[in-house]
């Protein structure tokens, strides 16, 4: 399978202040291993080998460890030139257009998480999929998804009731090359309608509503957490720690 991994590493993650004052936060070290490097070798052990990295903030430092790393994979790194002014759909809409056939392989850059789920992602037999962390004590700050029996999505999003969810979307994405197109136009589309401040899954909603296909696939017991604080930061080297 022609599959492109795209990671998008644009913002400024103002929260993990000052620890981002100097550093992106993908490269923010857990037990002495960036996120970004755990996140690349991720996607090395499941066969994917090209990938697509969206920088804006000190993107410098980010090109500079990927390249010193990584010498023989194939990355290209795609600039948002307005990272203060936009989030992540808009670093999407830069990847999309690079794009150049195959499927996508879609992933936040500020998740700990264990390697298979994105085999799971892989093998679940779905063309168009996300993963899902199945959970019924959700909040008003997860992106939460509303899936049937089989994994098909009805809704994906920050408002949805908590009693009504399946749990919740962790940030990485499986996209078929057709359904890549439908996601292109209906970002473009969006953007091209000013909405240009908005995450990526205000578009994964309109596409559900307009019947294109999309399944959530539970990945638990796989472990992942996002880096959002200093305080999730800790939790992530204690974890890391133990397993280690």
């Amino acid at each position: 399978m022609n599959t492109t991994a795209v990671i998008l590493a644009a913002g400024t993650a103002s929260r993990l202040r000052p620890l981002t004052d100097t550093t992106p936060k993908c490269l923010l070290l857990i037990d002495n291993k960036s996120i970004l490097e755990r996140t690349i070798d991720n996607i090395l052990a499941n066969g994917i080998n090209k990938l697509i990295i969206v920088t804006g903030y000190r993107e410098e430092m980010i090109q500079g460890f990927a390249n010193s790393n990584y010498p023989d994979l194939d990355i290209r790194f795609i600039t948002n030139n307005v990272y203060e002014s936009t989030n992540n759909a808009w670093s999407l809409m830069l990847a999309l257009r690079e794009l150049n056939g195959g499927n996508m392989l879609l992933l936040d850059s500020d998740i700990l998480f264990d390697a298979d789920i994105i085999k799971k992602l892989l093998h679940s037999g779905y063309r168009d999929c996300l993963a899902l962390r199945a959970s019924n004590q959700l909040g008003t700050e997860e992106i939460k998804v509303v899936s049937d029996s089989t994994g098909l999505m009805s809704a994906i999003s920050k408002v949805v009731n908590p009693a009504d969810a399946s749990g919740e979307s962790i940030g990485i994405e499986l996209f078929s090359e057709a359904t890549i197109s439908i996601l292109k136009q209906t970002i473009e589309k969006r953007m091209a309608e000013g909405k240009i401040n908005e995450f990526y899954e205000a578009s994964f909603e309109e596409m559900i509503q307009n019947h294109t296909p999309f399944y959530a696939v539970n990945i638990n017991p796989s472990a992942c957490m996002e880096i959002d604080t200093v305080e999730d930061l800790q939790t992530a080297t204690k974890i890391m720690q133990k397993v280690t």
